[in-house]
């Protein structure tokens, strides 16, 4: 059923053309930028979007530009099943690594704690009203989490399209707070 549904959903958003997803992705960074929790923080984690997936490089580029927030991404190190994490001063500070995604060059890598995160927007395949997701099934952002004390506002951001009803979870997939789309912002229940 997961299999199905990711196959799915993957279609659907691959058949989004460049302007539908710019456009989506511009109306979800505004309602972004509206949350109390983003007006808040300081320290936010970001996945660097590849593919289909809900455009984050503005918003990245945006921050970095105004220096009011401190950019996290995250990068993979070979053989560690954790991901790691950098400061971002400089988008150009990343070249195509693990899975064609953008990470630290290596001499860009400025290793941040974990523990400082108030934020951390989290990609994902599909996502469901109660939280949770289905990622692209290699389980980093969910380990990554389960070794945080403190835990950040985990935010979700994905087209309407990729929201599907609650399905059966495993134990181990860590829930978002937040979910937003085009359409709605939706704070999750625990």
């Amino acid at each position: 059923m997961k299999r199905t549904l990711k196959q799915e959903i993957l279609s659907k958003r691959n058949h989004l053309s460049k302007e539908e997803i710019r456009k989506k992705s511009s109306e979800i960074k505004n309602k972004f930028y509206s949350l109390p929790e983003f007006k808040k923080s300081k320290n936010i984690l970001f996945y660097v979007s590849f593919n289909n997936e809900v455009d984050t490089h503005g918003i990245i580029e945006e921050l970095l530009k105004n220096k009011e927030k401190t950019i996290i991404v995250p990068y993979v190190e070979k053989h560690n099943p954790i991901l790691q994490l950098s400061e971002l001063k400089d988008f150009n500070g990343l070249e195509p690594k693990t899975f064609g995604i953008l990470e630290p060059k290596k001499n860009f890598i400025r290793e941040f704690n974990p523990e400082k995160l108030d934020l951390a927007v989290i990609p994902g395949l599909v996502f469901f009203k109660d939280g949770h997701r289905i990622g692209y099934g290699y389980g980093y952002y969910d380990r990554f989490l389960k070794t945080l004390k403190k835990k950040p506002v985990k935010i979700g951001l994905a087209f309407d399209i990729q929201i599907a009803e609650k399905i059966p979870h495993e134990e181990h997939d860590i829930p978002m707070d937040i979910i937003i789309t085009e359409k709605e912002i939706m704070h999750c229940k625990k």
